[in-house]
Parts: C-alpha cells; structure tokens; sequence
C-alpha cells in the first residue's frame, strides 16, 4: 500500500521560515528582523547574533553539523563551503557550538576561482558572501548529513557583484521604489511596497542511470552529440500529459516529499512533448525565493533520479530530432496589499493601473527586446530557439484577442471604451456543463505572451537560472515608470488623468510594432519581423553585445543594478562559457568518434568482407552483391567520417589556441559547429547500418524509451 503523505505536515519542516522564527526568536528580535525583511536597512549585532544562535539551535535540532552559505556565482550553478558549528575544545576536551552573527551575516569564499570577467586578478583573492535575511534559510539532508543553507549574495572585496543573487536583489529594489512611485501618482495612497511574482516552470529528461553511464557525450555535455533517430519519435503525441509511468510516478513522489519539505510550493507534474520528456511546476513566489527554489528544485531533480537509478538531463537540447527544454518564466507584480498590477479585471479598459502597467511592459520589451533575448542565452538553448518547437529568437508579445482589441481602440481613438467579453463554450453534451471562455486563446509560438494576469516569458532554456530574466524584466519594467512619473510630476494634480491618457495612447502607438498575435514560427513572421525592425538574434554570440549597448549601460546604471564594469565583465564571461562548452563537445566529439565509433566501425567492415570471403569461398558462384554494395556504402560513410574528423581536429585545434574573447566565440559558432555537424552527419547515418551489438553506445530508442 501506498505510503500516506500528509502535506500539511511536512511541508516547509527543514526550513527557518516565519513560523520557525516566531517559535525560536524572541519577539523584540523577531519583530526587527520582519522590520528590516520588509524595509531593508543594517541588521544590528544584537539582531544578528540572537537569529544566528536560534537558526544554529534549530538546525542541530534537525541533526545538522555543519553551515554553508548558498550562493550563486556566474558559472551557472550553486556554490557553497561547508563549516561545522564545532568551536574551540574546552579544557576538558568537550566541544562548543557555536555560530554567532558574523557569521550569519559574512563569509569569505576564495574569489579568484569563480568567473570575474576581468573584475578581479587572479591573485586578488578575496570575495564576501552576504546573507540574503529575505530568503529563508534551510537544512538540506544528504549523504554528508545534514547542513544547515543560508541564501546569500557573493560579491568582490571592491564591491562588484559576482553572482545573480546581488543584481537580482538591486532590480527587485529599483522596481519597487518607481511601483510605489508611480501608484502613488495615480492615486494609490496604501501600498506600501511591490516584488515580482514570478512561477518557473521546470523541463526536464529522465534516462536510465546505466545507459547514461554508457554515453560519455551525455556525461561530458549533457547532450547527445551523436544518435540516430529510433522509428518512433513524438509523431503521435501520445506522450504528452499521458499516464506516467510507474518508475517516474515514483520518482516525481519523492522529489515532490523532497521539495516540500524545503518550502518548496511543487504543485503540477506531467509528461512533456517528447518521450522521457516531464515538467514540475511551482506556485509562484516572491521574485528571489522563486529562483533560489528552481535552483533547489534543479538540485533536487538530479539528486532524488540518481536515487531511483535515473539520471535527470537538463540541458535544453539532450537529443536531436524530438523536442528540447525550457523553463516558462511568469512574471507579475504584485502589491503588499495583493493587487496585481497586470490582473486586468472585469473592465481591463477601465482600469488605469492595469493598462499602465501593460504599456510599460510593452515599451520596456520593445525598448530593450535585445537584453531579453540576451537573459535567455546559452549554447544549448541555440538549439532550440526558432526550431519550430520554441519561441522563436525574434522577441514579441501576444496580447490575444481581448487586449489587442483595447490596444488597437486606443491607437485608432485615443482611449478604449469597451472589453471583448468572454463567451460561454458549448460542449453540446447534455451531461456536461458549459463554462465560460478566457477572453484569448493562448499562443505557444511567442516568447513573450500575455495569459490572464501575468506575462509569460518562453524562451528561459531548462538548465539556466531564472535570475538573468527576471532581472532585466524588473529593470525595463522600473523605467518605464520612472519615465512616466517624471511625466505626471510636472503637471498639476487635476491635470494628472489627461495625462496619464496621453501617456497610455502614446506608449500603445509607438511600441505597437512589438505585438504579435499569429505563427510565430512561420517564415512570413521573420519577414515581417525584419520589416518592422525587430532583432533576430538567432545564437548566444549574436546576443551577447546586447549587455554593453549604450541604452544597456544606461539603463542598468541609472538604477544601480550593474555597473558599466560588471555588464563587461559578464559580456566577457559568456564569451568565454560559449567557447569552452563548444570546446568541451568538439573534443568530446574527437573522442568518441576516434576511440569508439570509428572503430566499431571498422569492425563491422572487417566482418562484412570476411563473411563476403568466405561465401565466396565457399560457393564461388553465389551472388554476394547486397553484401558488397553494403560495404561499399559503409567504407564511404567511413571515409568521409574519417575526413570530417580530421577537419574538426584541426578546427578546433585553431579555435583553443585563439585569445578568449568575441572572435573565438564567433569561430566556434561558425567554424566548429559547422565540424562537429559534418562529423555527426556520417556517423549517424552508420549507426542505421552497423550491427546494434557491435555499436558502443545506447541508441536514441534505448534513452528515451526504456525508463
């Protein structure tokens, strides 16, 4: 039988959250704690030393030893360094615990060894971890134990931020001080304050763990560098929201306890597109706990499928030929007293809040279309973006039909006078009810799309953090109502609606070009695109320049989120993360090819000609023409694998020994790619051919098939 899980119970028990602090602190504590979590400002000694013995007292009540802060440096991932609360031995040789405020607050990882983009020596060693008092802190239960995490900033000893946590926390900031700006205008007196909500939604692979051990592309990449398509694919999608299969019903049971446990709001899990293809989805959270949760939720996905003898691919593209990954990222803004300001409600062209709000996104993605394609860029999402089974690379908002029709009113007449209202669905079965509609469908095929009371960005690739989007959606959205409450300020009070009208029809008119209803994936789109002078940035290295463009610049130091020298520190880190993935697949490539398929290659071809001797041999007269012809074929598939394998020796041998920087990248993207695709190309199409026991690797229908 089933084991009973009561949620209520577990969920959030290894985390320090308000309920833990009401328990441990005391209250004069607890109260200026929840103070400076709300207001901000310095956390005071006595404050930090109290939370700091009650966090310490908590966690070793849940078997932990050890503390780490949890950062997230540029290398994409998590960091931590683990100390126990072990202090000085008495005298008598008992042990102290003890973890006082400093602590809490500080730690000093050794910065030169995470990416600096230039902004630190080699030899300048020193970086700080802050600890973020916003996002609770948790006990993480492993095979080292139990550790007590504690969520924080990681910057360098001259004050650049070295992570996501930081220009995450400064956008957050920024956006909040222009929302109670700009709400104060219209008329808003009570808000006091405003965070994105932001709900990412998580793709991801399972495979058996032992076939995955058998494919060093998988373990060196994350993808598969060769593989031919099995006869079955998606074509039937019969795989997508189908029964999930018992071993992953169980598997996605535990990460769900798992998670639970660690806060962790998991509510919808079903089958994706492709086959071995799932996706988990979060209740939406405040705009930094919901990143460090997709970072937990990625960890604990990995961590729970290597118990279940799976291993979790989050790469956006494990296999060529069936779709990729992603990681929906919906964003809205929300009030401490529960408005949200892009909910349309009943009436959407009568409600000034919202259609400011509406505007702002639209010039703000419009503006800055780039930087957002940019936020969603890394070497594997290149090969999904515009594929025909992801957004494309061009950057637009579907509105849908409701929205549309009060942005085209007020471009036509100057304001709206109307909402398209919902309809009622007739099922035209008498036992089932009819319902009303949503007032638009949805589109799949934009990145960027309108779906009732937020936006959802579609582009985020499966294996990245949510933090580079959200930063520059909180940061392009800030403008936008600085821009507008510079406008209201300088005219009277009684003059402010007219102008707040102007404002609206003015930002529908000029940004209007960026809204987009239909294909997103059809040819005309890109052509049109192109008419209305959208960018195509179709790969990582044609996004990249987009971080230093002036309006960049300007906009991310305007509002203190990155300065000039940490937007090119991270344009010269990615550069670099381009060129060393493509490095690491093209060399992966080079060995595989040269150490395994090519000669199992050449077995086969061996034992084809001797079958075909001995036949001959043996009846002189018999026909062996198949047998002949299919040697033939496969030594000329072998030879032009032979030739594409020493081209990409010698491509990448140029590429490695370039200087870092924008060229490289640029002859990897170009020049390599190009290699490794010629290499695939012939050994793919032998996989067809050659014998299945002497091929050394699981095929695409062993992985994605057989969980």
């Amino acid at each position: 039988m089933s084991e009973v899980i009561n949620i209520e119970e577990i969920f959030g028990e290894d985390v320090f959250n308000d309920k833990a602090m009401r328990e441990k602190l005391p209250k004069k504590i607890y109260e200026e704690l929840k103070k400076t979590m709300s207001e901000g400002g310095e956390i005071s000694s006595v404050v930090a030393d109290s939370v700091a013995h009650a966090m310490k007292e908590w966690a070793i009540e849940k078997g932990a030893t050890h503390y780490t802060h949890w950062f997230q440096p540029l290398t994409g991932v998590t960091a931590e360094k683990h100390d126990s609360f072990i202090s000085a031995p008495k005298p008598d040789g008992r042990v102290i615990m003890e973890f006082s405020g400093k602590e809490l607050i500080k730690g000093e990882p050794d910065a030169s060894s995470f990416p600096s983009g230039g902004l630190r020596a080699t030899f300048e060693a020193r970086g700080y971890t802050a600890w973020d008092c916003t996002s609770p802190a948790f006990v993480r239960h492993d095979a080292a134990g139990a550790t007590l995490c504690i969520p924080t900033a990681f910057c360098s000893y001259t004050g650049e931020a070295l992570d996501k946590k930081t220009p995450l926390l400064r956008s957050m900031q920024a956006l909040n001080t222009q929302t109670i700006r700009l709400l104060r205008l219209l008329g808003n007196t009570t808000s006091k304050s405003a965070v994105p909500s932001v709900g990412p939604e998580q793709e991801y692979f399972l495979v058996d763990k032992n076939k995955y051990l058998k494919r060093k592309d998988l373990i060196f990449t994350g993808r598969t560098l060769f593989g031919a398509m099995p006869p079955k694919g998606q074509e039937l999608e019969d795989h997508y929201f189908g029964t999930i299969r018992e071993r992953v019903a169980a598997f996605m049971k535990d990460v769900n306890i798992e998670l639970w446990k660690l806060g962790v709001s998991s509510k919808t899990q079903h089958n994706e597109v492709a086959p071995a293809q799932h996706e988990l989805a979060p209740i939406y959270a405040q705009c930094n706990i919901a990143v460090d949760n997709n970072q937990l939720m990625m960890e604990m996905l990995k961590k729970v499928a290597n118990r279940h003898g799976l291993t979790c691919l989050l790469h956006e593209k494990p296999f060529a030929g069936v779709n990729g990954s992603g990681k929906h990222d919906n964003w809205s803004l929300v009030t401490d007293d529960g408005i949200n300001l892009l909910n349309p409600g009943k009436y959407p062209h009568e409600n000034t809040v919202f259609l400011v709000t509406l505007m702002s996104v639209l010039a703000g993605v419009n503006k800055h279309g780039d930087l957002l394609r940019e936020s969603a860029a890394n070497p594997g999402n290149d090969h999904r973006l515009g594929a025909d089974e992801a957004p494309p690379a061009i950057i637009s908002v579907f509105l849908g039909d409701q929205l549309e029709d009060i942005v085209e009113q007020i471009i036509k007449n100057g304001s709206a006078t109307s909402s398209v209202k919902a309809e009622r669905l007739a099922t035209g079965v008498d036992t089932l009810p009819d319902f009303k509609k949503d007032t638009t469908d949805r589109n799949r095929t934009s990145p960027f799309a309108f779906t009732g009371n937020k936006f959802e960005f579609r582009s985020v690739g499966s294996g990245d953090s949510v933090a580079s989007p959200n930063i520059v959606l909180n940061t392009i959205v800030a403008e936008q109502f600085s821009d507008i409450s510079d406008e209201l300020e300088k005219v009277a009070e009684d003059k402010r609606e007219e102008k707040i009208n102007e404002i609206i029809c003015r930002l529908a008119t000029e940004n209007q070009k960026i809204i987009f209803n239909g294909d997103g994936y059809s040819e005309e789109w890109v052509k049109e695109a192109e008419r209305r002078g959208l960018p195509n940035l179709k790969t990582m290295v044609d996004a990249i320049p987009a971080l230093t463009t002036d309006k960049a610049v300007a906009l991310f130091e305007k509002f203190g989120v990155f300065t000039r020298a940490e937007l090119e520190s991270r344009e010269e880190i990615q550069y670099e993360a381009y060129a060393k993935q493509l490095n690491i697949e093209a060399r992966t490539m080079i060995d595989l090819a040269s150490k395994h398929l090519i000669p199992a290659i050449i077995r086969y071809t061996t034992r084809l000609a001797d079958s075909i001797n001995k036949i001959k041999s043996a009846v002189p007269d018999c026909d062996v023409s198949v047998q002949t012809e299919l040697l033939i074929e496969t030594s000329d598939k072998l030879s032009a694998s032979k030739v594409a394998l020493s081209k990409l020796i010698e491509v990448s041998d140029i590429a490695s020994a370039m200087t870092p920087g924008r060229e490289q990248a640029v002859y990897y993207k170009d020049v390599v790619k190009e290699a490794m695709a010629d290499l695939r190309r012939p050994i793919d199409e032998l996989e067809m051919i050659v014998d299945k026991d002497l091929w050394p690797m699981p095929s695409y229908g062993d992985l994605i098939f057989e969980v």
